[in-house]
């Protein structure tokens, strides 16, 4: 039996027609940065997640600089918030002169091309690393956290924040973050939801990089994050969001879920995006440092994986790298 006239491997036979029908491509335009701010001085490295480290706002200013240079349109703000600070209701939240705050007018002062995201969640603020208010029994209340929420948004707005992520999980926040947004003027603050967040095992370092792991201890969020066996409830999820007013959604964790991309993208059309958590990250360390797998060949993979099932960008801690990588060619 002959060869059929079609032969697909003739077009994978030099790098120029392999490049010609390329499906999917990374660009720098495709990547957020998920940077962590502390009040100490200078850096401090977070053990888990290697090449990582937690920044005083002088030195996220340095980096902000050369992710500018780089092409990295957006960096996401996480602030690792002092012990002292912590209480039951998470007022430091909306404190306006927060560590949160102040790095948003830091950097949009100095860097008013850069879009900065700030994460929207009271677990960095609470004594017990839930990410909402809780009764005596432990149990996160869903319409008081939401009014705490409304005021650190509008907080991150007053104080410049391009884009807000409420990343908390509970129901009806979008639509009363967006109303007060308008109502105080901020119409062009843009809402990124985190509209499917699965309740993962993936996200240990991030917790121990934002210091709510020991506050948080043995407890879990599984009453407010999603279970990761479910499909059909973050389509409902997405849907809410979009009608309470979400500009873009995301899913979290990334690489577990690609499959809730796919479908987010296929069913809505909308601009969505995916977190590759802080364990994913983990991981690509781990075994490149053990030097079973190419630490770059890996991370460009995963990212086109994101691209191919739907992602318009990835949020990652690789994000610089992958754009030195990339302006390398």
């Amino acid at each position: 039996m002959g060869h059929p006239h079609y032969r697909p491997r003739r077009m994978r036979h030099d790098e120029f027609s392999r490049r010609l029908m390329r499906e999917h491509t990374l660009t720098t335009d495709d990547l957020i940065w998920p940077v962590f701010v502390h009040a100490l001085d200078g850096r401090a490295p977070v053990g888990s997640m290697p090449g990582v480290e937690r920044m005083s706002i002088d030195e996220l200013l340095r980096e902000a600089e050369q992710a500018l240079e780089l092409g990295v349109p957006v960096i996401d703000l996480f602030p690792v918030v002092d012990a002292s600070r912590k209480s039951l209701d998470a007022a430091e939240a909306w404190n306006p002169d927060g560590l949160a705050q102040r790095a948003v007018r830091a950097l949009k002062s100095r860097f008013p091309e850069l879009g900065v995201m700030t994460d929207v969640a009271l677990d960095p603020y609470t004594t017990h690393g839930q990410d909402g208010i809780i009764d005596e029994a432990g149990y996160v209340l869903n319409d008081i956290t939401v009014a705490a929420l409304v005021k650190q948004s509008l907080s991150h707005a007053e104080a410049g924040v391009d884009i807000i992520s409420p990343s908390d999980m509970m129901d009806g926040r979008i639509g009363a973050i967006r109303t007060a947004l308008d109502a105080g003027s901020h119409i062009n603050v843009r809402l990124m939801a985190y509209s499917a967040k699965y309740a993962s095992a993936f996200y240990g370092p991030f917790r121990d990089a934002v210091g709510s792991s020991g506050n948080l201890g043995k407890a879990d969020k599984k009453t407010y994050q999603m279970d990761p066996a479910n499909s059909n409830e973050a389509m409902r999820e997405i849907a809410l969001d979009l009608e309470e007013g979400a500009d873009m959604v995301m899913v979290k964790p990334g690489m577990p879920y690609l499959d809730i991309v796919r479908r987010v993208k296929q069913e809505f059309g909308v601009p969505t995006f995916a977190y590759h958590v802080s364990g994913e990250y983990a991981m690509l360390k781990a075994a490149a440092a053990n030097g079973w797998l190419d630490e770059r060949a890996c991370v460009m993979e995963t990212m086109i994986g994101f691209k191919r099932a739907g992602a318009d960008g990835v949020l990652t801690y690789y994000a610089p790298q992958i754009a030195r990588w990339l302006n390398e060619g």
